[in-house]
């Protein structure tokens, strides 16, 4: 480990010989960690309120409390949200004066999608060059497997309050979580808050993730008649629906791909770390050849400015596709917005643009689906501080800072109820893991690193401490 001293500055108390103790039994808990990612992977806890209660998510709820016990808190119970969900808090109260942590995750999963796209089950933990595959390994199982380990690695030492709660429906959106705190703000009342849903740049890269992009979902169905008609007899002069939706959706972006939608500022500049081109291409399976999109740098069309993506659309499919002129299309819009941006404003511009460039006085209904606000943490606490000298000791390099594209809607509800704590956002997740698509994974060394910086920080945080 590198410069212990000098990285673990941050944390009072924590001495080279004590970190070189802890990273030991981290290290010694990683054979059975796998097997208890193992277990929460089998399980297919994806909640969806539509189809009622699920077995799947009360086994989880169940094997997560279980598991919270294990790793010695006193106090563990489940908890019944607004949305039919389940959360699981664990608690262990803090001694007289001292401040309490809160530590969050979510055991619920996105759905699988194609099976055939997986390249071994998606509901079985695999390991397979290096890495550990399935749904949920890293989003977000990987980071409660986090919270266990290190909760287990330090046992009563911490001098501080420890609450847990892992969400149940934090997938769906559906706020179950965010209005079970505004009803009942003292249940997760904390001085500081990690939240372990996001994750690094990169493998080996410790990163606190600073700004979070809000999010709009919106559909936009377009009509010009009753009826399909043969395109071969009225193709002409009758107004066909989808090539209207296409002419209003190509007027959303620029040549140089920047949102162009009047009243939406598109200039944003990122100022924290960069994000190298060649690396997104790599990251994202860009195509070689093909451009990258806006006039800014990646670092800023990612977590500085508006990004606008057509993300389905209702249309015929190629395979047998009638040869006639379409009455009707739809497509679904996902409008991400950085910080200081209203999402609910934002939404309004877009649906007022599409009205105004519709063509041909074609009938257009804009509906709003969903919208999650944007999000800056604060870095100047000492909890801050304290987390990213946890990080820098445990990765042995110091710690980056990073937006996320994600919206997290639970951070402003934690903002606006508990005003004065702070914060902070990490996890295992980076580009490699292949979050909510096929082939989800998780690297085994950034279960290991994290949890020992969670540790170190539960050991180390002092509010007040200057780091």
């Amino acid at each position: 480990m590198q410069a212990v001293a000098d990285l673990s500055a941050g944390l009072p108390g924590v001495r080279p010989e004590l970190v070189a103790d802890v990273a030991g039994r981290v290290r010694a808990l990683m054979p059975s960690a796998r097997e208890e990612l193992a277990e929460l992977v089998a399980i297919p806890a994806v909640f969806d309120p539509r189809l009622g209660p699920s077995e799947d998510c009360a086994r989880a709820a169940d094997l997560v409390a279980a598991a919270l016990r294990d790793a010695g808190l006193p106090d563990v119970r489940l908890l019944a949200t607004p949305d039919g969900s389940t959360a699981v808090l664990g608690h262990r109260p803090a001694p007289p004066g001292a401040p309490t942590v809160l530590l969050y995750a979510h055991y619920d999963v996105q759905p699988p999608g194609d099976a055939a796209r997986w390249d071994s089950p998606p509901f079985a933990l695999t390991e397979r060059d290096g890495r550990w595959y399935g749904r949920g390994a890293a989003d977000c199982k990987g980071n409660l497997l986090c919270h266990l380990i290190a909760l287990r690695a330090v046992g009563d030492a911490p001098r501080i309050g420890i609450k847990v709660i892992v969400e149940g429906s934090e997938e769906q959106g559906t706020g179950g979580l965010e209005r079970f705190v505004e009803q009942n703000p003292d249940v997760l009342a904390a001085d500081t808050i990690v939240i372990a849903d996001s994750g690094n740049v990169a493998v080996g890269v410790p990163t606190m993730t600073t700004a979070l992009r809000g999010m709009v979902s919106a559909v936009v169905r377009v009509a010009t008649g009753t009826s399909g008609m043969h395109s071969g007899t009225f193709g002409g002069p009758t107004p066909d629906a989808l090539l209207a939706l296409v002419a209003m959706l190509a007027t959303l972006h620029n040549e140089a791909g920047d949102v162009t939608i009047p009243g939406l500022a598109n200039g944003g500049v990122w100022n924290g770390e960069a994000y190298p081109d060649e690396r997104l291409r790599a990251d994202a399976h860009v195509l070689p050849g093909v451009d990258l999109l806006g006039s800014g740098t990646v670092a800023d069309q990612l977590w500085a400015r508006p990004a606008l993506t057509v993300i389905g659309m209702e249309t015929p499919p190629l395979t047998g596709a009638p040869s006639s002129v379409q009455p009707s299309a739809a497509a679904r819009l996902n409008l991400r917005v950085p910080p200081g941006v209203d999402p609910e404003a934002a939404y309004q511009l877009l649906a007022d643009h599409l009205r105004a460039v519709a063509p041909w006085r074609v009938h257009v209904e804009v509906e709003l689906e969903g919208h999650g606000a944007p999000f800056r943490a604060s870095t100047d606490g000492p909890g801050h501080r304290a987390m990213a000298a946890a990080l820098a000791t445990a990765y042995g390099r110091p710690a980056t800072t990073a937006g996320q594209g994600g919206a997290i809607p639970l951070c402003n509800t934690f903002a606006t109820t508990y005003p004065d704590a702070e914060i902070m956002l990490i996890g295992v997740s980076e580009p490699a893991c292949l979050m909510h698509a096929p082939n989800e994974s998780v690297a085994p060394s950034e279960i290991e690193h994290i949890a020992l910086a969670e540790a170190l920080f539960l050991l180390g945080y002092a509010p007040g401490a200057d780091g």
